[in-house]
This record gives structure tokens, C-alpha cells and sequence, in this order.
């Protein structure tokens, strides 16, 4: 076989070709063809190697986590019975609807009791939460401001809960001083007012 045999070699008519020459073509195509399944099968194996190893990294993770919860369970347990004995403390001191009457006037004789002077003494309208209702109350009051220090820390050390906001204090004659102020009051709610609230949050999802 020399370089003229390859040189004239008519690939329509590989058949006529020397033996030599034949053997090479085919050992090429042979070669050809092996390399190109071979990049074919690499290729489609690489991308599921990179596959597995992305859900190695996450599994990996979602163990790590697992592991964590599992490790920390009590932890959680424990924290929770607190949680829920914290809530179960708060709601016993939130009134029903028969008791707010009652707690408003607890919170009129607190003040009366500290020798203070309703000038105003006005409730608001009532905003419903999840499972309790807020009911604010705009006083104004006058007294001394020891008296005034005093009705503020007994509201604090009320059985139920009644916070203030938005004190306002300002002079008065004979050095007296004046106290505007938001006592804010809280009850739970009915059966009836829990589906209420309930079926506004559904409406405000589905509008959603």
C-alpha cells in the first residue's frame, strides 16, 4: 500500500479498494463511531451524576434538619407545654361579654379610689382579633402626680388585662396635673363571634 492507493480512493467504490486500504477506512470509521457512542454515553452519565450529587447535597440536607428536630424534640415539647400554659395564663385573665361591665367600673373606682377626678370617661367601639376583642376607653383625668402614678401602676396590677396608651399629661391649677390617656381593655369571644371572625378570614383568603 502506498500514498497513491489512499490519494485515489473513490469512497463510492470502497468495495474496489485494496485490502490495506479498506482495513484503514474501516478501523477509522470503527474508531469514529466507538468515540462517538462513547461521548454520547459519557455525556448522558455526567448529567446524571450531577444529578445524584444535587440530590445527595439535598437529601444531605433534609437529613441534617431531620436530625436536628429529632435531637432538639424535647426541647420543643417542653417549650411548647410552656407556651400553652403562658396562653392558658393570659386567657383566664380575659373577661367574657357579661364581665366587661364589670371591668370597666373595676377601672373607674381604681381611679376614684386614688382620689382622682373623671373629667371623661368615654368606651369606644370594640375590634375583633382572632379569639379576642379590644375595647378602648379615652379618659381624662386630674389629681396630684402621685395619685396619677399610683392609678397607672394599680391598672398594671389588675387581674385582667388593661393597658395604656397615648398619655397625654399637661399642668393644671393649684398643681394638679391632667391626664389624657387610651385604657385599653380586652374580652374573649363567643362561639358566635369566632365563626365571624373565621369566615371573614376565609373571605379575605379567597379575595386574595
Amino acid at each position: 500500500m502506498n500514498l497513491a492507493d489512499i490519494n485515489n480512493l473513490d469512497l463510492k467504490d470502497i468495495t474496489s479498494a485494496p485490502a490495506p486500504v479498506r482495513a484503514i477506512v474501516l478501523a477509522f470509521l470503527f474508531l469514529a463511531i466507538v468515540a462517538g457512542g462513547w461521548y454520547l454515553v459519557w455525556s448522558d452519565a455526567k448529567i446524571a451524576l450531577n444529578a445524584a450529587r444535587q440530590e445527595e447535597q439535598t437529601l444531605r440536607a433534609s437529613y441534617t434538619v431531620k436530625k436536628g428536630e429529632v435531637y432538639h424534640y424535647e426541647a420543643y415539647q417542653r417549650r411548647l407545654v410552656e407556651v400553652e400554659q403562658s396562653l392558658a395564663a393570659m386567657l383566664r385573665q380575659l373577661p367574657d361579654r357579661s364581665q366587661m361591665d364589670a371591668l370597666l367600673t373595676d377601672i373607674n373606682q381604681v381611679g376614684v379610689g386614688r382620689g382622682l377626678e373623671f373629667n371623661l370617661f368615654r368606651p369606644g367601639g370594640e375590634s375583633l382579633a382572632d379569639f379576642y376583642a379590644t375595647l378602648p376607653v379615652s379618659i381624662k383625668v386630674s389629681g396630684s402626680y402621685h395619685d396619677i402614678g399610683g392609678f397607672v401602676s394599680d391598672l398594671a396590677r389588675m387581674p385582667r388585662i388593661v393597658t395604656l396608651h397615648d398619655v397625654i399629661l399637661s399642668p393644671d391649677k393649684e398643681s394638679l396635673l391632667n391626664m389624657e390617656a387610651r385604657v385599653q381593655t380586652y374580652r374573649y369571644l363567643d362561639e358566635n363571634e369566632l365563626a365571624t371572625v373565621r369566615r371573614q378570614k376565609t373571605a379575605g383568603g379567597a379575595k386574595k
